[in-house]
């Protein structure tokens, strides 16, 4: 480093204390101002608030004399008002006393005046009492005469009569009740009579227009279907080797098999028709096959149940043709083919629906309502009886169900829980079909019934009718549509008949199930016998 350069760090030294030092020292000039100038703020402001507080003291003493001025002249206001007031006040109740004092002086008057007035009108009141006591007297002894003439007027009577009062009483009641059921009976007569005579000619044309318009076969089928084999041989293989055959048929159909003594032939038992048809379709094919182990067993039985369902289809099918019922559900037309396989006392269920919707609908046409609609509630009214073996319930209630959830009209819905009368028939339609539905079970052959059955029904009507008082036989004639009751002749008369062949009739409708009506038939009769010698 040369001397030029040592000189020209000696001068910035130099001069970098040198500002140092000068900073220091006008930091410390600026501190000592800014005290200086502090304090003297500081004194100015101290002057300044001992000048505001002398103002505020000389101004408090100014308002504090102000408002004592002010207070003494508002007192001075106030005691001439309250003066003022309490004189006034003097005045209105000296008058209001003086008021008073007159009012009680006029009360006193009109009091005065009253009592005068009652003690007047008690005079009138004794006057009246006593004149009452007196008329009292008189009343007593005309009603004492009276209850004398009375007395020794119904001894008169009864000596005349020769009846004591309770057995003209008990007289009077009797005729009494005989009238009453003389006017009882004459207005049944009547009301029968009107109604037969506004009902009998348009029933029995419309009925018989229903009938001569349509005519069904009744096919009778019992609860077991007959198999024919081509000799006694078969027997044998279709029972197998230990039974297996025979076992497997039974298991898969459900079905009994009654091999017995029969020549050539094969019973089938059961009550399902569904399951029965399949046990015969399956067991005809295996014997026509001739192969019969239980591998071609199962084979066959899948087929037969499969051509089963197809003829339920194709039944369910044909009835909507033959009624001519659309919009139908496929469901409820299978539903409609399986009552096929149904029967209700020997008469088939499908046939017997079929044959409701069109009389169903020759009754609407007759009628002037919608035939369509009468003949669609005809069609479902047992739709179901297709499925009470899988449901629990009256077929009645089953049917609304199923016809609920295909969304069958309201209208429809009644008919069918009206059918039976299980409720009161609301709607035409409903009527319709109910009266549909008694002509086609109630006509000749429709319907057959067990021997037993049929008795018991008959015996149960015969006691209905006996049981009754004044009975003395009574015959259920007509294959039970009607029933002939013989009257004791001193027990009741004609009009007590006619109140008894309804009391009758309505029991039975209460107690017993019948197709179609029963006639009640009572018969009276008096005989006088005597012999010329």
């Amino acid at each position: 480093m040369n001397e030029w350069q040592i000189m020209v760090l000696l001068c910035l030294l130099s001069f970098g204390a040198g500002a140092v030092l000068f900073g220091f020292i006008m930091f410390k000039m600026g501190e000592k101002h800014r005290m200086k100038f502090a304090e003297a703020h500081i004194e100015s402001a101290e002057k300044e608030a001992l000048r505001i507080i002398n103002e505020a003291n000389e101004k408090a003493q100014t308002k504090k004399k102000t408002a004592l001025v002010e207070a003494k002249d508002e007192i001075y206001k106030l005691r001439g008002e309250a003066e003022k007031d309490i004189t006034r006040q003097k005045q209105e109740s000296e008058r209001d006393l003086k008021e008073r004092r007159s009012e009680l002086s006029r009360s006193e008057r009109r009091l005065q005046q009253k009592e005068e007035s009652i003690e007047k009108k008690n005079d009138k009141i004794e006057k009246l009492e006593e004149s009452l006591i007196q008329k009292n007297k008189l009343i007593d002894e005309k009603l004492e005469a009276a209850e004398g003439a009375k007395q020794s007027q119904r001894r008169e009577l009864e000596r005349i009569s020769g009846y004591s009062p309770e057995q003209a009483k008990e007289h009077l009641l009797s005729l009494l009740d005989c009238e009453l059921d003389h006017e009882k009976a004459v207005r049944i007569i009547a009301h029968e009579q009107r109604v037969k005579d506004e009902c009998d000619n348009k029933a029995r044309a419309y009925i018989s227009l229903a009938i001569s318009r349509l005519a069904s076969e009744t096919v009778s089928e019992l609860a077991v279907s007959v198999v024919p084999l081509p000799s006694d041989e078969m027997k044998g293989r279709i029972i197998g080797r230990e039974g297996r055959n025979i076992r497997t048929l039974e298991q898969l159909t459900g079905v009994d098999l009654i091999i017995d003594d029969t020549p050539e032939a094969i019973t089938l038992s059961s009550h399902d028709r569904v399951r029965r048809e399949i046990a015969r379709i399956s067991l005809e094919r295996l014997i026509q096959d001739g192969r019969i182990h239980p591998t071609r067993i199962e084979e066959m039985v899948e087929k037969a149940k499969h051509e089963v369902e197809m003829k339920i289809k194709q039944e369910g099918e044909r009835a909507i043709l033959d009624t001519n019922v659309n919009g139908i559900n496929h469901e409820i037309v299978k539903l409609l083919g399986r009552l096929y396989y149904r029967t209700s006392y020997s008469q088939n269920v499908l046939a017997h629906s079929i044959e409701v919707a069109h009389l169903s609908g020759i009754l609407a046409s007759e009628l002037g309502v919608d035939a369509n609609l009468a003949r669609r509630a005809g069609l479902l009214h047992d739709i179901g009886k297709a499925l009470t073996q899988e449901i629990d319930g009256s077929h009645v209630h089953i049917g609304i169900e199923v016809c609920k959830k295909y969304k069958e009209g309201q209208e429809v819905l009644h008919a069918i829980e009206a059918h039976h009368g299980d409720v009161e028939a609301k709607t035409v339609i409903a009527a319709i079909v109910q009266a549909a539905d008694a002509i086609s079970a109630a006509r000749p052959g429709a319907r057959s019934e067990n021997y037993e059955n049929y008795i018991k029904r008959l015996q149960k009507l015969e006691e209905i009718c006996t049981a009754y008082n004044g009975v003395d036989k009574s015959y259920a004639i007509q294959a039970g549509r009607e029933i002939r009751i013989m009257i004791k002749p001193d027990s009741m008369g004609d009009d007590g008949m006619v109140i008894l062949a309804r009391d009758i009739a309505k029991k039975i409708e209460d107690e017993m199930e019948f197709p179609g009506q029963i006639k009640v038939h009572l018969i009276r009769e008096s005989r006088a016998i005597d012999f010329a010698k």
